[in-house]
């Protein structure tokens, strides 16, 4: 029985088919495992070598796997069910196989050996991008590639060669290089009536501008990650300057964000953010533009020590009005919860001169001492606090009819001295 490769349409006229995976149990004990029957069937229809859904289940399973190819047994560790190795197969169709554009599973992977990069490109609406490689199964594929991907890279390899052998080689040569292709055919004249012409009207014109231009989009993301990190973060640099020059700067942080992660630059945002949206005026700057920090800084610790960065190389351009307020700015940066507290006190541990001069970097660590002083005492304190109210007034109690040892609150009891003390005058 055969089902949709993407189970989440439910067309059943839909033109992509696979087989319903098959399991079977196979041993006892500790040596028990399950056999997918028709794994190479169902990869055949994903396009993909069996080994990779199968390293994919032992991965989610946290089960070793086993590849026997001339036997077409692909083999996964323990009992395991069809319908949920179903389930899990369809995660891998929508990690793997489906293209994020337009959801059809006519994609081919890849790999670039030297950058360790997936690539991804589809047949069916052009696009070309590069895959999360943070997946554990990535690692494998990129030690296995996919035998389609090694025989283009062969193919590349032999067409560079020939042209090389076009342009070094003598007469003689090129004599044999004619010899070796046949002549094309004749052209068939049946279909000399067909109007080849394309439509000229506006409409027509602008949805072929529209296709050229989302075609042009996709290649300039896969050429865009294969630049150095500087070209990288010039062109985000460039991208944010132009957002401020159209003064569209203010609602862009969601684009700003794609931006980066799409260079693969987030860490280093704060760093080119502070460059561009800050000045003299940062502390009413850190309120305007907290939204656009925030998406960077939040629960990213790398980014804040890049933010801390670009601080230091702002102080050093407006050094008369920002080196007094250093504290204060640091105070507003970490109220805005775009820096935390360890961050900053692993900074004020080491003064480094990656951003500004060794003297310079001193006199700001030197002018951030009150800050960083306040905030080990408030760290402190709050510990101290913590520990003496889960202290105070707690006793453990036994009691012989409870089945366990319990934890209540107990007022003092005062001393008989205290007691003597504390005599009524009345009563004299």
């Amino acid at each position: 029985m055969s089902v949709n490769v993407n189970r989440s349409v439910a067309d059943q006229f839909y033109r992509y088919k696979m087989p319903r995976l098959i399991a079977k149990v196979e041993g006892k004990g500790n040596g028990i495992k399950t056999v997918i029957v028709n794994m190479v069937d169902v990869a055949k229809a994903l396009n993909r070598p069996p080994t990779y859904p199968t390293k994919f289940f032992g991965c989610e399973l946290g089960a070793q796997t086993q590849f026997d190819a001339k036997n077409d047994r692909f083999i996964v560790n323990g009992s395991h069910e069809a319908n949920k190795l179903q389930d899990m197969l369809d995660g891998f169709i929508r990690k793997f196989v489906l293209c994020p554009e337009c959801d059809n599973p006519e994609t081919d992977l890849h790999i670039n050996p030297k950058k360790q990069t997936i690539g991804n490109s589809c047949k069916a609406c052009g696009y070309r991008g590069m895959l999360d490689t943070r997946h554990k199964l990535c690692t494998f594929i990129l030690k296995n590639p996919p035998e389609n991907d090694s025989g283009s890279v062969k193919k590349e390899k032999e067409k560079k060669n020939r042209k090389k052998d076009k342009e070094n080689g003598s007469s003689g040569s090129d004599a044999g290089n004619h010899g070796e292709f046949d002549a094309p055919d004749a052209v068939d004249r049946d279909d000399e009536d067909e109007d080849w012409a394309e439509e000229t009207t506006e409409e027509a014109q602008r949805r072929r501008m529209e296709e050229i231009s989302e075609h042009a989009k996709n290649l300039t993301l896969s050429e865009d990650l294969e630049k150095t990190l500087e070209e990288r973060v010039n062109l985000f640099y460039n991208f944010v300057k132009q957002k401020k020059g159209e003064g569209a700067i203010d609602a862009a942080d969601k684009e700003i964000l794609s931006e980066a992660e799409r260079l693969d630059v987030k860490a280093m945002g704060p760093l080119i953010l502070s460059e561009l949206l800050f000045d003299e005026n940062i502390r009413d700057q850190i309120k305007k533009y907290k939204r656009h920090f925030l998406r960077f800084c939040h629960n990213n610790k790398k980014a804040q020590k890049y933010l801390l960065g670009g601080f230091e190389c702002l102080v050093k351009l407006h050094q008369t009005q920002l080196l007094p307020r250093v504290p204060i700015v640091l105070k507003d940066l970490y109220d805005a919860d775009l820096l935390e507290e360890d961050v900053i006190l692993a900074w004020a541990e080491k003064v480094s001169k990656k951003y500004v001069s060794k003297e310079l970097a001193k006199e700001i660590h030197a002018k951030a001492a009150p800050f960083v002083k306040w905030l080990k005492e408030a760290e402190e304190e709050s510990e101290g606090s913590e520990e003496e109210e889960d202290d105070e007034n707690v006793e453990v109690v036994y009691s012989s009819s409870a089945r366990e040892l319990t934890v209540e609150t107990v007022k003092p009891e005062k001393s008989d001295n205290k007691e003597e003390d504390d005599i009524d005058i009345d009563a004299i």
